[in-house]
């Protein structure tokens, strides 16, 4: 793992934390229970380290990769699938002579196969991109060059609004800062922002967030070299949000755990380093940049308890609260597990080791998932139950099951998909109080048809009761007529198309029009003052969509 020009690698995250504290655990309302130990099987993956993303399969049960272990002689990784209770299937062994070392985990497509990366090996040895099916199934779909794709992929890859992929690279030779690569199912890769290192330098995985544009983090670079909080658009339009200051400017830095956005835009990250302990920050920021705040500055020294240098991703929890690890610093300096609310409010959830021998794992490194059953699911870099190869584990912060879309964007007419449990005499589907019509696959996994109506929360009527998507679902405008085709200024336009029930925004050219929105498919709007022969735009939550044609403005 790249920081700076020099390198903080994985084996040295291994052993981050070197002072132990003993001490009695106050108990909590939470359960952690541990469920797998890694390597308790020969062949087992081993040793999940920062950044391996756990996805939810279309069959419920949870899917990763480890940059360790494998059957192949070299134990440079393995893809792995695992149930709730803790029942792993090993998908894949990658060896050196290939693809190994897949640091990013898996991240499941429209097509139900799952998207990864190896941070080495592979044509030019710096590494690949892969899709592998759930029974193992492998497919390299890109090998880095060094060049101008630049290469050494560790984060995540994340679904883009167009059915594509996106993720970054760290760079591989001296002056390559790391770059955001866009991916087809295919495997046609393109690269649209080679990072310059005033806008950051060693970038980690992207978010896709409410409005279409991804945002990310970068380990280096920014205007005091210790990285930055960055917008990209899916052109690769990259705007600097936030450059971190460090200790010395009262605020974080090095962050290096992805991005979570809760459903009211607002932004949430963790920094490695920085704060008043140097011990690393949580922090927020809005989509534009502004509103950044320090919400906590991890400190062993105030709060015994308190967690030191998050590694993993953020979690949105149900609760509209965010959830994370660290990878030290808990009451055994052994990692911990917390909890931030919306207003700030910080509390560590769990501390580990206090088993003897640590069988319930330490050193927590990669992020947690909630899974649709409302348990979150995560993974120690070390200890477990009988070998020291690291730990799946639960936590039940008693909150409800509920459904998770693969997607979240999508035209009228398109599919929905839906993961949950208990799907089995489903009875209704709705997306933002519309219904929709729908196709029960298994228990776990159901399709629906995107209805004319508002973007929204999607909604499944079940024998059980009533599950509610974590995220809003959001329709996609289209234009696809308008008449008359021209006319002066006050000519009453009406336009045609799908998805336009709530619209925002109406524009011919550069000039805002006043509108009557009509039916999902009509809107009726005014040619503005000032307009001069243009296209007409309509903007949604659910996006911009624009005329083929242009309309004639007439003296």
């Amino acid at each position: 793992m790249k920081l700076f020009s020099g390198s903080l690698d994985i084996g040295i995250t291994r052993g981050l934390v070197i002072v132990v504290a003993w001490a009695t655990i106050a108990a909590h309302a939470q359960v952690y229970t541990p469920l797998y130990n890694y390597g308790s099987t020969a062949g087992d993956p081993l040793n999940p380290s920062p950044f391996s993303a756990i996805s939810q399969g279309r069959d419920g049960r949870l899917y990763s990769t480890t940059a360790f272990g494998g059957a192949s002689s070299s134990k440079v990784g393995a893809a792995y699938a695992i149930t709730t209770s803790g029942g792993l299937s090993k998908l894949y062994d990658f060896s050196a002579s290939a693809p190994n070392s897949p640091l990013s985990g898996l991240t499941l497509g429209t097509d139900g196969l799952f998207y990864g990366s190896s941070s080495s090996g592979g044509a030019h040895l710096v590494g690949t991109v892969f899709k592998l099916s759930d029974t193992g199934l492998y497919t390299n779909l890109w090998d880095f060059t060094g060049g101008n794709d630049q290469g050494t992929p560790e984060a995540p890859l994340v679904l883009g609004t167009d059915g594509n992929l996106y993720s970054t690279t760290e760079g591989v030779y001296s002056g390559q800062y790391g770059t955001a690569f866009k991916i087809t199912p295919k495997g046609g890769l393109a690269t649209p922002h080679v990072f310059k290192f005033t806008d950051g330098a060693t970038p980690y995985g992207l978010i896709l967030g409410l409005d279409g544009n991804f945002y990310g983090v970068t380990r280096g670079g920014g205007a005091h070299s210790v990285g930055v909080v960055f917008k990209m658009t899916r052109a690769g339009k990259v705007t600097v949000l936030h450059s971190f200051a460090g200790t010395a400017g009262n605020d974080g830095g090095i962050p290096i755990g992805g991005l979570v956005q809760a459903n009211d835009g607002v932004i949430y990250g963790t920094t490695y380093g920085g704060g008043t302990k140097n011990w690393g920050t949580v922090f927020k920021i809005s989509p534009t940049g502004s509103g950044y705040l320090v919400l906590h500055n991890f400190d062993r020294t105030a709060d015994i308890n308190d967690g030191i240098q998050p590694l993993g991703n953020l979690a949105l929890g149900t609760d509209g609260n965010v959830y994370g690890t660290t990878g030290g610093g808990g009451h055994q300096n052994a990692g911990a597990l917390f909890r931030v609310t919306p207003s700030g409010q910080y509390s560590t959830l769990y501390s580990f080791c206090p088993v003897s021998g640590c069988k319930d794992g330490f050193f927590p490194q990669t992020g947690m998932v909630q899974h649709t059953n409302g348990k979150f699911y995560g993974a120690t870099e070390s200890g477990g139950q009988t070998v020291n190869g690291g730990e799946f584990y639960s936590l039940d912060m008693g909150l409800s099951p509920f459904v998770s879309l693969v997607a979240v964007w999508g035209k009228v007419g398109s599919t929905i998909e839906v993961l949950g449990q208990g799907f089995n005499g489903t009875s209704k589907v709705k997306l933002g109080g519309s219904a929709a019509n729908f196709t029960v696959v298994s228990d776990t996994y159901l399709t629906a048809r995107v209805p004319d109506g508002s973007s929204g929360f999607v909604t499944v009527t079940t024998p059980g009761g009533t599950l509610t998507s974590s995220r809003k679902f959001f329709v996609t405008p289209a234009i696809t007529t308008f008449g008359p085709t021209s006319g002066p200024v006050g000519t009453q336009v009406v336009i045609t198309g799908k998805g336009l029930i709530q619209a925002t925004k109406v524009t011919l050219g550069s000039k805002s029009a006043s509108f009557v929105v009509n039916s999902d498919t009509q809107v009726t709007a005014t040619v503005p003052a000032g307009a001069v022969t243009n296209k007409f735009s309509i903007t949604t939550p659910g996006g911009k969509a624009s005329s083929k044609t242009s309309f004639t403005v007439t003296p």
